[in-house]
C-alpha cells in the first residue's frame, strides 16, 4: 500500500532541513509541493531529483483526487509540500491529507519547522495550554468580534499576520484589550529574525519606530490578561456566536433568538447584540 508523507521544509535558514526530510524527499516517486518553483529551489539546495507537481489552495480539490488515483494505480509513495514550514497548518495539504484517510492510505508525518513552535518556545510565557487562530479578519469589526472571542475562551493565543498589516492589527488590540501581553516574531530562523518582547504598546511603539517592520512575515503570542468581568466574557463569547449567525445568514434578531432558545440569558444576549451591531458598523 501506498504511502502520503507529510514534510516539514525549512521556514528559512536550509540548516533546519533533517535528514529525515531529505531521505524521505529523495525516495518517493512524486512531491505535491504548494508551489513547484519554490520547492524546486529547495530540492536544487540539496541535489535533488524528484518529480513536482504543483497542490495549492486553488487546485487542491481537484489535484488530490488525481495524486490519490495515481497512487493507488501505480503503488507509489508521495511526499507533500509547503512553501516552508509544516503542511497543513494555515498552508494547503489538508484535503489530500483527507482524501489519503479516506482510501485507507497510511499517512506519515515528518515533523520539522513550525512558526507556531518556534514563536512560543521563545514567548516567555506558561504554555500549558494555547490556542492558535491564524490569521484573523481584516475587516474591523469582524477583527474586533474575533479578538472579543479570543480573549474569553483562550488564555494564550497564536495569529499569524503580514508584515504589511501587523501594525494595524497590533494597534486593534491596543485599543481593546490595552493591557494584553505579546511576544511578536518576525523572520523566525533567517538573518535578521527578531522577537520583542512586552505590552502591546510597547510593542507597537518599537514597530512603528523600525522602518523596516513592513518586511518579514510575523507570528504573534498573545496572553491576554484578567480584565474582563464574567459578565463581559460571556458577552464577548456571545458576540461571537451572534456573528457566526450573520455569517450563516440569520438576521441579528433570528440569530439572539436561537441563542436564548439554547439557554443563554436573555439579558447578555441583548447586551451582545448592541456591541455585535456597533462592531458592525465599524
Amino acid at each position: 500500500m501506498p504511502t502520503l508523507f507529510v514534510v516539514a521544509t525549512p521556514i528559512g535558514n536550509l540548516s533546519d532541513m533533517t535528514p529525515r526530510a531529505m531521505e524521505t524527499l529523495k525516495n518517493v516517486a512524486l512531491i505535491a509541493a504548494e508551489d513547484t518553483r519554490v520547492t524546486r529551489k529547495l530540492l536544487s539546495a540539496f541535489a535533488l531529483h524528484t518529480p513536482l507537481t504543483s497542490c495549492h489552495e486553488h487546485n487542491e480539490t481537484d489535484k488530490a483526487q488525481t495524486i490519490i488515483a495515481r497512487m493507488l494505480e501505480e503503488n507509489i509513495d508521495v511526499a507533500l509540500t509547503t512553501d516552508a514550514g509544516t503542511p497543513c497548518i494555515s498552508d494547503p495539504g489538508s484535503v489530500l491529507v483527507d482524501l489519503a484517510i479516506q482510501n485507507g492510505i497510511e499517512v506519515i508525518a515528518i515533523p520539522g519547522a513550525s512558526a507556531i513552535v518556534a514563536a512560543l518556545s521563545i514567548s516567555g510565557f506558561a504554555l500549558e495550554e494555547f490556542t492558535f487562530y491564524g490569521f484573523l479578519p481584516r475587516q474591523k469589526g469582524a477583527l474586533a468580534v474575533k479578538l472579543s472571542e479570543m480573549a474569553s475562551r483562550s488564555r494564550v493565543a497564536v495569529v499569524y499576520e503580514s508584515p504589511h498589516r501587523v501594525i494595524d492589527l497590533i494597534s486593534a488590540i491596543q485599543e481593546q484589550f490595552p493591557s494584553t501581553l505579546c511576544s511578536v516574531s518576525c523572520d523566525l530562523t533567517k538573518k535578521f529574525e527578531l522577537t520583542l518582547h512586552g505590552t502591546v504598546s510597547q510593542v507597537l511603539a518599537t514597530l512603528k519606530e523600525n522602518p523596516k517592520a513592513e518586511k518579514g512575515e510575523y507570528c504573534l503570542v498573545l496572553k491576554w490578561q484578567d480584565t474582563l468581568k464574567e459578565e463581559e466574557k460571556e458577552e464577548a463569547s456571545l458576540e461571537a456566536m451572534l456573528f457566526d449567525c450573520v455569517i450563516k445568514g440569520m438576521s441579528v434578531r433570528d440569530g439572539m433568538e436561537t441563542l436564548i432558545a439554547q439557554g443563554h440569558r436573555k439579558n447578555a444576549v441583548y447586551a451582545a447584540s448592541l456591541r455585535l451591531k456597533e462592531l458592525l458598523k465599524q
